[in-house]
């Protein structure tokens, strides 16, 4: 279960995205909400509209969100398929660290 070097640079950017506490919480908030305009992710933000819409474009730049026109406004949703991949990535990480960590324990107890 070795993970790919094109796994890992397709997953870096994801990564990077949802690294800034501002980014994690709007895929928070649409996770829990469904879609969401651009103004309703912000409300209650202490941060223009515009500095909301530059986070909302790092995070469809790593391909975590789109969002579709309606009049003004840009209704922003997931794109779970691309949530699935990176905890499909994490859990493959946890499963690598879980065997080193059993190869490491049999290892000491089973030096005197």
């Amino acid at each position: 279960m070795d993970a790919s070097r094109a796994d890992v640079k397709q997953a870096a950017p994801v990564f990077a995205a949802l690294g800034d506490r501002t980014r994690l919480k709007l895929v928070t908030r649409l996770c829990a909400s469904g879609p969401m305009s651009t103004r309703h992710l912000g409300a209650g933000a202490r941060m223009s509209r515009q500095a909301i819409a530059k986070h909302l474009q790092v995070l469809a730049d790593a391909g975590l969100v789109r969002s579709v026109r309606r009049g003004r406004d840009a209704i922003w949703q997931l794109e779970e398929d691309r949530l699935q991949q990176a905890r499909s990535y994490l859990e493959e990480i946890s499963q690598q660290w879980d065997h080193a960590l059993r190869s490491l324990k049999a290892f000491v107890e089973g030096t005197p």
